[in-house]
């Protein structure tokens, strides 16, 4: 391909691209489907950190409970084997 043949298919596809955008930016949305669709977005994303919130609290709270458990479990064990706390 020459540098001519390569400049103008260069201005060839760059009025393609051109006109491919005009014509896209007549049919957009209108602003307020596009402030919906910012909404939706946003709701989905507090959705997401609630459910991660909530997982993380049910770990914290299953590991307390373990820990309390435990701690129970070795002392009921102390308990019947002689010492008393």
């Amino acid at each position: 391909m020459t540098p001519d043949e390569q400049q103008q298919f260069i201005d060839a596809v760059t009025a393609a691209v051109a006109a491919a955008v005009t014509a896209d930016k007549a049919t957009m949305y209108p602003p307020e489907h596009s402030q919906w669709v910012e909404l939706a977005i946003k709701r989905q994303a507090q959705s997401i950190a609630l459910r991660q919130a909530i997982i993380e609290k049910s770990i914290t709270g299953l590991v307390w409970a373990g820990v309390v458990g435990l701690t129970l479990v070795i002392r009921e064990w102390l308990n019947a084997h002689g010492l008393k706390i």
